[in-house]
């Protein structure tokens, strides 16, 4: 049992579970707009997503204790290694309009991690703007990345389409940020810290309502791509609803997180159904 735990945190702890998340949303974002997948970009945006959140959980540590890793973290500095490596290599195989728009979320990443403002801040630490900054970079890479070559990015659809993504992904971190009022410092400003915990539930079921209503102003509207929306906000507003301060250990990091990797199967079968 406490091999499989181990295993299980070994996977959530080296961002494996994470990447799955954004890759799952890329994926979803091919089959909503009829695109076959770009595996070269599916690869790419997973090796980028372990090393771009590896890095900005472990990077400090790494550096403050190198001397007195645990064997986890020296396993997940070596598969970081082999991930950039990875993500390197994918990278050649990349447009100049996705190497472009990578550098821009990449930057956006860098300094969320990277002190750029008096005071040693970044951008996590600027009140209020932590979810946000996930929200873009998340909402860019699933959205803008699969999109670019068939799509402007000032198309009408595509607009709405990171519009929706921008949003659910806030109502994912909701949870988090749930979670970690207990631990969060006053100048952070999360949602929760601004308007209490029952109003940001509230708030994200209106994020959801949104999100579902957004759909019908497509120019191409598709009844299965509604009927997965529907069904993933359904999904999304039942484990916000079952969110408490005091969580079980898995339970965000875990199954909220696995939200995406769920609306991607959920987006298989109505398509095949229909």
């Amino acid at each position: 049992m406490n091999l499989l735990k181990n295993l299980l945190d070994l996977y959530i702890n080296s961002s494996i579970h994470v990447a799955l998340a954004v890759v799952s949303l890329s994926l979803v974002s091919f089959f909503k707009f009829q695109i076959s997948p770009d595996y070269d970009l599916l690869l790419f945006i997973f090796f980028g997503s372990i090393t771009g959140y590896n890095f900005v959980k472990y990077a400090g540590i790494a550096k403050l204790h190198h001397l007195s890793l645990t064997r986890n973290l020296r396993f997940i500095q070596v598969f970081s290694l082999v991930c950039f490596l990875g993500a390197g290599y994918f990278v050649l195989q990349q447009s100049w309009q996705i190497l472009i728009l990578s550098g821009v979320l990449g930057i956006f990443t860098l300094l969320y991690a990277v002190p750029f403002w008096k005071g040693k801040a970044n951008l996590r630490s600027l009140n209020g703007t932590k979810v946000f900054v996930i929200a873009v970079v998340w909402a860019g890479t699933s959205v803008l990345l699969p999109l670019h070559k068939l799509y402007n990015l000032e198309n009408r659809d595509v607009l709405i389409e990171f519009f929706q993504r921008f949003l659910l992904v806030i109502v994912l971190m909701l949870p988090f940020e749930i979670r970690d009022l207990k631990f969060d410092t006053l100048q952070l400003g999360t949602i929760p810290q601004r308007v209490g915990f029952g109003k940001t539930k509230i708030l994200g079921y209106v994020l959801l309502l949104l999100v579902i209503l957004a759909e019908v102003f497509k120019e191409r509207f598709l009844l299965t791509n509604f009927i997965s929306l529907v069904l993933v906000s359904l999904v999304s507003g039942t484990f916000l609803y079952k969110t408490r301060i005091d969580q079980q250990p898995y339970f965000a990091s875990f199954w909220v997180e696995a939200i995406p990797v769920m609306w991607l199967g959920i987006t298989v079968v109505v398509i095949n159904l229909f």
